[in-house]
């Protein structure tokens, strides 16, 4: 088989895997994710799908990969030693942030430590003003001799941005120039190139967490290719980026702050794909794995993008709490529960679930490789959710009674109640949790989740959708193909991408046409020279315009996509800011002037054209047998059917279990189950 694709997301606990050919998927697996050595695991799991299904690594066209590398090793701090070189009187704006209090009268409240200590951050006499004139020359002779000692005293990397750079970059270029004179072993990163945006302190985070993490991604990355070119695989990898595009494995090592949120991103993509082809545009994705789960708003095939991020908030949902990283990522609220979060009785008598995970190593205590500590994913397997024999399609055993005595210790006997009960327990509390989360998350953006069909993937969603959906009040839950692994597939729908950006505050009737479109210009050139260099030829590349603007006065701006032509400006980007203002708050704004804070160019080359029809569907008798199953009230003898045997048109009656190797699809009693004609399972009530 010729002209294979293949998709490869390393997640907290499962590493997952994706082959397309011609007429659709033609194989997947799922394996444990080896944290200490990731690169393996890709390795080790691609040899198995490979092994099993009889392909021929010479047959893969392309590759696309997506991991948590990096935003493990920030919330682990694990990165390189990092000093700061900033403004002369602005070194601490990574501890004073933007003084503000994310949970007012919380009296013991914590923030993250600063990546760089502050012994570690130095003020450099410099000082450009917010036109971009230069107030005070660079002192090139202090900037030298800092560098020498950095250098003499171990530190790895450096990240300058200095003030108002994102206007002029003369000062940061130059000191750059200097640290490679004085020390060529030093990792420079600017502001300027980073992330080239107004707003001190979040540029200043996002430029210290770029180069913290960039020795350990590029080394991670090049340990990835050598492995792969050792399999046999021709083409490089391409890296999942966190907004949904893919870059080179050059681009993501130069920025690896843009692969924060790779693996969601790609989850987000598939189940946009397989909505527009059900001509469902407006959806809800949610994807649960092995330590978090997370949901998103598609809105007209489209998952929403952010340009505001955190990475490890002490507290999950308390925006504020976190490093902010300010890099365009796919919009979803990430909820601390999945099949390897663990549940405990608190001080107060009370079950919680999660955030802590007990991830691949030792994993939940039904994995059999040294868990205690009872899981959800142990819950699942009591109720009858999970076949012990057929877990990852028979490749890895369950023990039932270890998980069953897990439950029993640490949750049934404390809170007085049986083991199938605290199982229970465990099953709702999480799906109350993430339909409460999603509710609150699709609401702030002005949607009713009432009226979205949820489409639901990763190892553990299946199990949990059609609870969260029914918590949340939606109409549908739909199980793509291949739901286990759908963020591995996602990947392979996602095209060649990048983001461009340039702060340039100016009230709109005070801009000509002739600016706006040549500060546009400059950055799809940026665009179509980056592209071009991954043999994406110029013709091919398409860009997107979108403004920043707000009212004068405000704080925040929303994002307005460009529409304006020389002949409407500047009516008619007025008009579209007032729509997309009242849209979202359902009024029109005050009477004072619209401006324009930011500028982004999205540069992209054409959408790969893939099938993502499962191919291993419709021969010989779905059911697969029968066994007692837990909902509420007690164990029901349910039906367990084969997905893999179901064509298209079958339908399936609740209650029923659907299975396949990486997840398992839970028909609730009194629902409907139908085969759509994309092999995916939609659940109806």
């Amino acid at each position: 088989m010729s002209g294979l694709r293949v998709g490869v997301d390393i997640g907290g606990t499962f590493t997952d895997l994706c082959v397309l050919g011609e007429t659709g998927v033609v194989a997947v697996g799922k394996v444990l994710t080896t944290p200490g050595e990731p690169a393996r695991a890709v390795a080790e799991g691609l040899t198995e799908v490979f092994t099993r299904a009889g392909l021929d690594f010479g047959a893969v066209e392309q590759l696309v990969h997506g991991t948590t590398l990096v935003t493990n090793a920030l919330i682990e701090r694990k990165g390189a030693r990092t000093a700061l070189l900033a403004t002369a009187g602005f070194r601490d704006v990574l501890e004073m942030r933007r003084e503000h209090r994310y949970e007012l009268y919380d009296l013991r409240l914590e923030l993250p430590e600063p990546l760089v200590p502050r012994y570690l951050r130095f003020d450099v006499p410099e000082r450009v003003l917010a036109d971009g004139t230069v107030h005070m020359r660079l002192d090139e002779d202090f900037v030298a001799r800092l560098g020498r000692e950095l250098d003499a005293r171990g530190i790895d990397a450096v990240a300058v941005c200095f003030l108002h750079s994102f206007t002029n970059p003369e000062h940061e270029r130059r000191a750059a120039e200097v640290l490679a004179r004085v020390a060529p072993r030093l990792r420079v990163a600017l502001s300027s190139d980073v992330v080239p945006e107004i707003r001190e302190f979040e540029r200043t985070s996002t430029t210290v967490a770029n180069v913290y993490v960039q020795d350990l991604a590029e080394r991670y990355l090049a340990d990835l290719a050598r492995r792969l070119h050792e399999l046999g695989v021709r083409p490089a990898p391409h890296i999942m980026l966190s907004h949904g595009g893919i870059a080179t494995i050059e681009t993501a090592g130069r920025y690896p702050i843009r692969i924060l949120e790779s693996g969601p991103a790609g989850g987000a993509l598939a189940a946009s794909a397989f909505g527009a082809g059900a001509g469902e545009r407006d959806l809800l994705a949610f994807d649960m794995g092995g330590t978090t789960a997370k949901l998103c708003l598609v809105a007209d095939g489209a998952p929403l993008v952010t340009h505001e991020f955190e990475v490890g908030r002490e507290y999950r949902l308390l925006p504020g709490s976190g490093l902010p990283v300010k890099v365009p990522v796919t919009d979803m609220i990430e909820i601390g529960v999945g099949g390897g979060s663990i549940a405990r009785v608190n001080s107060l008598g009370l079950l919680t679930v999660g955030p802590d995970s007990a991830g691949s190593e030792p994993g939940p205590v039904c994995y059999g490789r040294g868990g205690t500590e009872p899981t959800v994913t142990d819950a699942d397997l009591l109720l009858g959710y999970l076949d012990p024999a057929y877990f990852l399609g028979g490749g890895m055993a369950l023990d039932v009674e270890a998980a069953r005595e897990a439950v029993r210790t640490k949750i049934a006997e404390p809170l007085g109640v049986s083991v199938e009960e605290a199982a229970w327990g465990i099953h709702t509390s999480v799906n109350e949790d993430m339909a409460n989360a999603a509710r609150v998350h699709a609401v702030e953006r002005g949607q009713d989740p009432a009226k979205l069909p949820m489409y639901t993937f990763g190892g553990a969603g299946p199990v949990h959708g059609a609870g969260v959906a029914r918590a949340l009040g939606a109409p549908t839950v739909v199980a793509p193909p291949a739901a286990g692994v759908l963020s591995a597939l996602g990947f392979l729908t996602a095209p060649l991408a990048f983001d461009f950006v340039r702060s340039a505050r100016a009230t709109v009737l005070d801009l000509s046409w002739a600016e706006v479109d040549a500060r546009f210009a400059e950055m799809e050139a940026e665009g179509a020279a980056l592209l071009r260099e991954s043999g994406v030829d110029s013709a091919d590349v398409t860009h997107a315009r979108v403004a920043e603007m707000r009212y004068a006065g405000q704080g925040y701006e929303i994002r307005v996509p460009m529409r304006a032509t020389a002949e409407s400006w500047p009516d008619a980007l007025v008009a579209d800011f007032t729509d997309g203002y009242r849209a979202l708050y359902r009024r029109g704004g005050p009477p004072v002037a619209v401006e324009v804070l930011n500028w982004r160019v999205v540069s992209s080359a054409p959408v790969p054209e893939v099938s993502l029809r499962l191919t291993e569907t419709g021969s010989g008798r779905a059911d697969a047998g029968r066994r007692p199953v837990y909902f509420a009230g007690g164990f029901v003898d349910t039906a367990v059917v084969d997905r893999y045997r179901l064509r298209p048109g079958d339908q399936v009656s609740g209650p029923a279990i659907v299975q396949e190797r990486e997840s398992t699809v839970v028909v609730l009693p009194g629902a409907k189950c139908v085969v759509r004609g994309d092999a995916s399972l939609e659940v109806s009530w």
